[in-house]
């Protein structure tokens, strides 16, 4: 793609007192860097605690969609957990996207529901050509993310995906690579919170990995966590020996 649906991100100032303040994914935005967003593939990965998922929703809402995920023609609310972050941020747009969703593991029996009562009445006749044939809860949790994908994403968009490992098994993993791929070909653009090392060898992804430090543009080869994911398959008794040493 020439231009980007979302191309950069800027933090204004946060004029209250807030949590979100003590973020390292802020603390770094705080100094006045926009975040480059120009990339086909954008991952972000660190640590739990240090921002990710607040980032990717302040993210997906400032663009469109419901905090609790699915399509900007999505509007409902389970419960009220969002941060206030997509008040604070800036996100300029190169291009305009036909298609769009927000998919976040922690909420998508939330959205499954949502389609499920959209569809009710007709559901039958409509699901076959945008959920896969089948109510996404009649499907196991891998399956139904992979169906959303497969039937539901139909290219030229923007598509924010919030850990979307933690329904895949590795091999489903590979699958959804290859989704990305053909959508990514299908000019389409991915922003995505991770931690799973398999998807973050997509090619030629932009990596930012957020640390106590702040945010760094890094190599696949110098993530942490497929460095240790390496150093442990190629050695798991080292980490047994401490992990497991009587305290």
């Amino acid at each position: 793609m020439d231009r980007h649906y979302i191309e950069s991100l800027r933090l204004n100032e946060i004029n209250e007192d807030s949590y979100i303040k003590d973020l390292p994914v802020i603390q770094n935005l705080m100094q006045g860097n926009d975040l480059n967003l120009n990339h086909d593939v954008i991952f972000l990965v660190g640590e739990n605690g240090v921002g990710k998922s607040t980032l990717i929703e302040a993210i997906a809402i400032n663009a469109g969609f419901n905090p609790e995920g699915g399509s900007k023609n999505f509007n409902f609310e389970t419960r009220n957990t969002t941060s206030n972050l997509h008040q604070y941020i800036t996100l300029s747009k190169g291009a305009y996207e036909k298609d769009g969703f927000f998919l976040r593991a922690e909420s998508f029996y939330n959205v499954a529901s949502e389609i499920d009562e959209y569809y009710k009445d007709e559901f039958n006749a409509k699901v076959s050509t945008s959920f896969g044939d089948v109510s996404l809860h009649n499907q196991s949790h891998g399956e139904s993310f992979l169906s959303l994908v497969q039937n539901r994403f139909w290219g030229n968009g923007l598509y924010i995906l919030d850990e979307p490992e933690a329904a895949l098994s590795p091999s489903r993993q590979l699958t959804l690579l290859a989704e990305m791929h053909m959508l990514v070909k299908n000019n389409s653009q991915f922003i995505i919170s991770t931690h799973s090392p398999i998807l973050l060898s997509y090619p030629n992804a932009c990596i930012y990995q957020i640390t106590e430090k702040g945010i760094e543009a890094i190599e696949y080869s110098d993530c942490e966590h497929v460095m240790l994911t390496k150093q442990f398959l190629n050695n798991p008794e080292s980490f047994f020996r401490y992990l497991f040493e009587e305290k």
